[in-house]
This record gives structure tokens, sequence and C-alpha cells, in this order.
């Protein structure tokens, strides 16, 4: 089988595991603050406003739960993201109000989001599709403009950018992920950043039990009775460990050769799939963006999508479409696919499909995915092909 996804760890990896074992410290400590400092260098911010934590998934409930949202507060977000997103916004009492994409990037324009907000709106999350950093910039300008705090969904974003600045650093708060199926990977695991001072100091305490110390054990003594519990307020447990930490820091210092080898795979699909008729293909990039090129997607017509992926999985090749609409879900609220129209939403969720990219596949495995796409569009095409 040619996955989809597949963790790039080895020898380098397993040294830092076992270091890890000879110091006899596997929990939150020295490396969990030595990975967050260097993540913080990496998104060029001071350290002490990113914390480490047990996955992007928790980064985005944090997100959501330092902003103090009340009953009849809305968050926007668009309808195709992750379900992580949509479970935040319900679990702190608001409400979740989808908007559309662009049907070729399937990430939101500012325009998308501006007709989704109302007085209402308290908070709005953006998802940096396939890690293309997508309409950041005029969508921050905008939030800023109506008072409205900027959630920064960065998962597969580990490495896009904007004119040399860092996705996730353009709103107020954001988070990466870094579970096994990512770019950076940890295992399970991942990192959020809150641009406020005060507002990252509450984060990293509400991600370990609301503890305003985490632990006499190598902090400055503050009492004769170090033991004793400051909790200004509740949190639950959420943080990383020194052991996903050691892995974790492995990995940053390995991503830009995850990076070129992805750039040279999405390359090498478009040269393939280049002219195939009924295919379209990843727009480019605009100029000063760079992308974590997390996903390669083709789109097709919706009568030949499914065909193509049944195809490609009796070859051995394994696809998908990153994310399904969650305006169709009825657990997300009142809003249902009868009163709600997101048609660009709607036309990429039944055309797209997610190609095999990891830096693991050969030049041989992206032909061969590529020759396979070919033969099934070829015998499934129709006149409705866009």
């Amino acid at each position: 089988m040619i996955n989809l996804f597949q963790p790039q760890v080895g020898a380098e990896e397993l040294a830092a595991v076992a270091e890890t074992f000879e110091d006899k410290w596997l929990g939150h400590g020295p490396r969990t603050r030595a990975f967050e400092a260097a993540f913080a260098e990496h998104i060029d911010v001071p350290a002490e406003h990113v914390v480490f934590l047990n996955s992007g998934t928790s980064g985005l409930f944090l997100a959501l739960e330092s902003l103090d949202l009340e009953e009849g507060d809305e968050v926007v977000l668009p309808s195709l993201s992750f379900v992580a997103a949509a479970n935040a916004v319900l679990s702190c009492g608001a409400r979740p109000v989808f908007c559309d994409v662009d049907p070729r990037t399937l990430n939101p324009t500012v325009e998308d989001i501006e007709q989704a907000l109302t007085p209402r709106t308290k908070a709005v999350i953006v998802l940096h599709y396939g890690g293309s950093p997508g309409d950041i910039v005029r969508i921050a300008d905008r939030c800023r403009e109506r008072g409205v705090t900027l959630v920064e969904d960065a998962a597969c974003s580990v490495a896009s950018r904007v004119d040399g600045r860092a996705a996730g650093t353009f709103g107020d708060i954001a988070m990466w992920s870094f579970d096994a199926m990512k770019v950076l990977v940890t295992g399970d695991g991942g990192m959020i950043y809150v641009k406020d001072r005060e507002r990252a100091e509450r984060a990293r305490r509400l991600a370990y039990h609301g503890l305003a110390q985490s632990s006499g054990f190598g902090y400055a003594k503050v009492s004769s009775r170090w033991w004793e519990l400051d909790i200004p307020e509740p949190g639950r447990r959420v943080i990383g460990n020194d052991l996903t930490a050691a892995i974790g820091a492995v990995q940053l210092r390995r991503l830009p050769e995850f990076i070129r080898r992805r750039q040279e795979i999405c390359a090498l699909y478009d040269q393939e799939l280049a002219g195939v008729p009924g295919l379209l293909l990843p727009p480019a990039l605009p100029h000063g963006h760079e992308s974590t090129h997390y996903f390669y997607w083709v789109q097709t017509a919706p009568e030949i999508r499914d065909g193509l992926a049944g195809d490609l999985l009796k070859d051995g090749i394994y696809t998908t479409f990153r994310y399904a609409p969650l305006h169709k879900v009825p657990a997300f609220g009142s809003q249902s696919a009868q009163t709600l129209q997101l048609p660009h939403s709607d036309w990429a969720a039944d055309r797209t499909l997610c190609l095999p990219l990891h830096p693991a596949l050969s030049d041989g495995d992206v032909r061969t995915v590529a020759a396979a796409v070919h033969k099934a569009v070829e015998n499934r095409r129709t006149v409705d092909a866009p």
C-alpha cells in the first residue's frame, strides 16, 4: 500500500528517547521547555508565549476556553475544517457559524469571513488548508478592525510563511498538531502560541490543572511548604512531556529536509498530472507565500471522484478527502444543509481528493500514483468534468 501519510522517524529520534530514559525523567521538564524554546525561535516569538501540549486538539479547546465565551456568542470558521474546531466551540457554550471557502484553495477569503460576521461574533478560527497560508493577512487585518479574536488553526502549517512571517503569528492565538500523521511528529502532541503575555500565562496555567506553579521540583523555592497548591482557577492536564518533546526537538531540526522533499514530490505530481483532461491540480501559491505542503489534492467531476478513489485503492494507493463539510453535521447546531448555503464548500467536497504525500515516497511511487490517476480518470471521464 502506498500510504497517504507516513511519519519520518528513525535513529535520531530513538537516540533522543534513549537519552530521556537514561535521565529517569519522562514527564514535563527540561526537554519540554527546550522544545518550546526551539519552536518559539522557529516561528520568531518569545518562548514564554508557547506551550507544548498533548495534542493539537487540546490547543483548540484551550484557545476557545481562554476567551471566556458565553451562551449566544458566535465563532466563525470554515465548514471545511477538522471536527475538533467545531467541538471546541460547542464545548465553551458558544455557537459555531460556518463560512464558505475558495473552491480551489479550500481556504476562506476575507469576503467569506465577512459574510458570516455578526454583532455576536467573538472569534474567528481559520484553517490553513493543506499548509497553504491563504488569505490570512487580510483576514487578520479585518479581525483587528472588528475587535474579533483570530485563532489560527495551523495544525497543517508548521513551516508555512507569508513574506517570511510564520503562519500562526498573524492572529491572537494559534495551535499546531504533531500527531502521527503530521509533518513534524511526536506521536501525539501539539503547540499553542498566545500573543498576549497575560493570556499566555493563563493558558500555561489552564494546561496544567490551573496551577500557578506546576511543582517544587526544578523551581526556586517560594515557601517552606513548596508542595502547597496555588490554583487561581481550575484547569485540566493537557501538557506535553519530555519523552515526546525529545522526539519533537529532533523532528524540528529535520523539518527543512522534510519540506524540501515534500516540495519535490508536489512538483513531480504537477509534472506527471499536467494536462490530464478533466483533472484540476492545486493552484499556484501567491507571491511571498510558503507552504508546508501537507496535502496534494486534485479535483475532478463528482461523477468521477468516488470511483477514482476506489480504483486507486484497488491499485494499492490510499487516498482521502479532508475535510468533510461541518455545516452538514446535525450536532453542530441549527445551521443545516437545507438552511445554510455554502456552494463553494459543497463544490469542493464533491470533487476533491487528497493524494499520498510524505517524504518516504520515491519518485517511482509518485509516478505510479500519477499513472494510476491518469488511467482511472481516463476510464471514468464524463462530459461533466470541470
